[in-house]
């Protein structure tokens, strides 16, 4: 799982990103490079890897 540094959304690769077509199991690492955190819009860099 990956959580997003500033507002603590949590990317869970099994779940995916519906509301941006993310489909599920797809690797932190694979999305797209214009992929931002659905609630607070940060980049994919404010997010760390969270083992869980």
């Amino acid at each position: 799982m990956y959580i997003c540094t500033v507002c603590g959304y949590v990317y869970n690769p099994e779940v995916g990103d519906a509301s941006q077509g993310v489909a599920p199991r797809t690797p932190f690492e694979k999305l797209s490079g214009t992929w931002k955190c659905p609630r607070c819009r940060a980049e994919r860099s404010k997010f760390v890897k969270r083992e869980g």
